[in-house]
């Protein structure tokens, strides 16, 4: 499932090509054809992020939502000339600008402002958001029993952090992903939070997942394999100190980590 920053930058790369431009919406696939009908041909006002969700607002007043999940992904082709629709495309986007498909997403919905802040208001601040409230993040993590490496993870605590981000998070801070929340100091917690709102920003920026010290390890160029840039994620052994890396079960997901490292 792509993390927050992927997010991010897709609304940044999608907005030049679809917002302020009266857009085309169908549904080639059928499933979204009448959510498609209401916004077919309105202007885009703008593309909106928040953690792993997207909203779309619209000139009528209506907001879209799209959840990738696991398994959504966009097609984008800039210029005026659509392409060729390719596979199961639920959504088309269409301007004198680009068209973008989307297909396999979760969630692809047309409904209300309203039904925007319900779901915002079950998420954690967003670390990449200039609005966010690191406080209540913050405050979540320091009153809960349950292993931080999980908490992480809980779009609830703060919305956008993956397994990557999580493990690399924590492996920075010397923090073992099983030790409680609220056995974290508030030094640990809030360190933990400015790591991950650095780690976000330069996945934007680099539109890739880089956490290691650029100036301490080469970083490969191009299509970089799992665990070529991270400190502990998806490797054998620890990129500091080549202690063989465990894993742990922490929300339904696998959170690597240095034994070493981060000893307690």
């Amino acid at each position: 499932m792509p993390e927050g920053h992927t997010i991010h930058r897709i609304a940044k790369d999608h907005s030049p090509l679809l917002v302020g431009r009266p857009v085309a919406v169908s549904s080639p696939q059928g499933r979204f054809a009448a959510d498609a009908a209401l916004v077919n041909g309105v202007v885009l006002d703008r593309i909106e992020p928040y953690g792993k969700h997207l909203f779309y607002w619209w000139a009528n007043g209506l907001v879209g939502h799209v959840h990738l999940g696991l398994f959504g992904k966009f097609r984008v082709a800039a210029g005026p000339q659509v392409p060729a629709v390719q596979g199961m495309v639920r959504m088309r986007m269409s301007s004198d600008g680009g068209t973008v498909d989307l297909a396999g997403p979760t969630d692809c919905s047309i409904g209300s402002a309203d039904d925007r802040d319900a779901i915002i208001g079950r998420l954690g601040p967003d670390p990449l958001r200039r609005d966010a409230k690191p406080a209540d993040a913050l405050a979540r993590l320091r009153k809960s029993a349950q292993p931080i490496g999980a908490l992480l993870l809980d779009q609830k605590v703060l919305a956008g952090v993956g397994n990557v981000y999580r493990a690399e998070a924590l492996f920075v801070n010397g923090i073992n992903p099983a030790r409680p929340g609220k056995a974290c100091t508030d030094e640990e917690l809030s360190a933990v939070w400015d790591t991950v709102v650095t780690m976000l920003r330069k996945g934007v920026k680099d539109n890739r997942i880089i956490t290691i010290d650029r100036k301490r390890f080469p970083v490969p160029k191009g299509q970089a394999r799992r665990g070529d840039t991270t400190y502990v994620y998806h490797r054998d052994v620890c990129l500091l100190c080549d202690t063989p890396v465990r894993t742990v079960e922490l929300g339904g997901r696998a959170c690597y980590y240095c034994p070493t490292c981060q000893p307690r």
